[in-house]
C-alpha cells in the first residue's frame, strides 16, 4: 500500500457511518475528505473531527476522494453507488449492496462496462476468522459436514430507527439475514433450494426461519429475529469428526475447533475490523483492479438472489417496490 493515506467520500452519517470512520481514520491509512447527508447539518457536524468537507450535493462530494463509501439506507445504495460508478468513481457500499437482485444486477453490469471497481462492504467475509473456519471446512478437518445451525436472535430494534420502518426497507432479512447467507454461500456455494417463513408487523419481518439446501444435500437452518431477548447469535457447524462454533459469528474474534465430545482442539484467534474491508478495497483499487478478490460480483449477486426469494415467499413487499 501507499505511504499516502487513501480518501474517502462519505455518502450517509449514520450510526455506522461514525463507527467506520473513527476506526479507519485512527488507522493512518485512511483520510475522509469529503461527506454528503441529503441533512447539510449533519454532513458539516460529521466532516468536523475529521477534517473532512461536508458538500451540499452528492456529485461534488464523490469527485473530491480517491473511493466513495456509501452508507445510507439500503434503498439509496443502488442510486449512489450508480451515481459514483457513472463519475467514474470506486465503490465500497455497504450490505445489503442494494434492496434487490436486479438492481445489484444492473450496477455490476455498469461498472463492468465503466472498468469501475465496486464492492460489498461485507465486513465479516473479510475477517481472518472467517477465512479460518473456511480453510477447516475445506481442509476436511470436519470430515462430510453433517448439520448446520445459525441463529441470530437479537434485540437490536432500537440501534436505528431503519430497523423497522418500511419505506427504508427496514427488517430481519436484508439487515441480519444477509451475514448467516452470505457466511452459509461463502462455505458451501449457492443452494438449490431456499425456504422460509417470516413473522411481518407493520410492513417488516420482525423474524424469519430460512432454510437452505445446497447441491450435496447438506440442509443448513437459519433463524432470525431483531426483536428477541434470547440473545443467541451463534453458527454451529457439526461434523463427522469434529465441530465448529462461532459465538457472535459475524463480528466474533475466535472461532472454537470441537472434537465430538466437546473438548477444545483448537481455538483460533483473530480480530474482525472494520478496517480490514477498507484496507483490502483500498489495496485493490490501487491496484487497479476492476473487481475484488475477496468478494467476487458473482457471490453478492448470489445473495441478493437468496433474499429476493426468501421475501417473495413471505410476502415481504416494501411501499416504495409496490406498482
Amino acid at each position: 500500500m501507499s505511504n499516502s493515506a487513501f480518501t474517502w467520500c462519505f455518502i450517509g452519517t449514520g450510526t455506522l457511518a461514525k463507527q467506520v470512520a473513527a476506526e479507519i481514520t485512527a488507522s493512518g491509512r485512511h483520510r475522509i475528505t469529503a461527506v454528503y447527508s441529503r441533512r447539510y447539518e449533519a454532513a458539516e457536524a460529521f466532516a468536523g473531527p475529521y477534517g473532512a468537507k461536508a458538500y451540499k450535493t452528492a456529485e461534488e462530494a464523490i469527485q473530491q476522494a480517491d473511493a466513495v463509501y456509501v452508507v445510507t439506507p439500503h434503498p439509496s445504495h443502488y442510486q449512489y453507488t450508480k451515481m459514483a460508478i457513472e463519475m467514474g468513481k470506486p465503490v465500497l457500499c455497504e450490505k445489503p449492496f442494494t434492496v434487490k437482485a436486479c438492481e445489484t444486477k444492473e450496477l455490476f453490469r455498469l461498472a463492468r462496462e465503466k472498468q469501475v471497481y465496486i464492492v460489498e462492504g461485507m465486513w465479516t467475509w473479510f475477517a481472518p476468522v472467517a477465512r479460518k473456519v473456511k480453510e477447516w471446512v475445506d481442509g476436511g478437518v470436519l470430515g462430510a459436514v453433517q448439520q448446520v445451525t445459525t441463529k441470530m436472535l437479537v434485540n437490536v430494534i432500537h440501534y436505528a430507527p431503519r430497523l423497522t420502518d418500511p419505506v427504508l426497507a427496514g427488517g430481519a432479512i436484508l439487515d441480519s439475514g444477509v451475514y448467516p447467507i452470505t457466511y452459509l454461500y461463502r462455505l458451501f456455494g449457492k443452494p438449490t433450494e431456499v425456504h422460509c417463513s417470516g413473522r411481518i408487523a407493520q410492513g417488516v419481518d420482525l423474524g424469519d426461519e430460512i432454510d437452505l439446501t445446497f447441491g450435496n444435500g447438506l440442509r443448513c437452518h437459519i433463524s432470525l429475529a431483531i426483536d428477541s431477548d434470547a440473545d443467541e447469535n451463534f453458527i454451529r457447524i457439526e461434523g463427522e469428526k469434529a465441530d465448529i462454533f462461532l459465538n457472535h459469528f459475524h463480528y466474533t474474534d475466535h472461532a472454537d475447533l470441537l472434537a465430538k465430545d466437546g473438548s477444545l482442539i483448537q481455538r483460533y484467534e483473530a480480530r474482525t475490523t472494520l478496517l480490514e474491508e477498507f484496507d483490502k478495497a483500498s489495496e485493490e483499487i490501487r491496484a487497479g483492479k476492476t473487481e475484488s478478490a475477496f468478494i467476487p460480483p458473482q457471490a453478492t449477486i448470489d445473495v441478493m438472489d437468496i433474499m429476493d426469494a426468501c421475501r417473495e415467499q413471505i410476502g415481504l413487499v416494501y411501499p416504495f417496490e409496490q406498482g
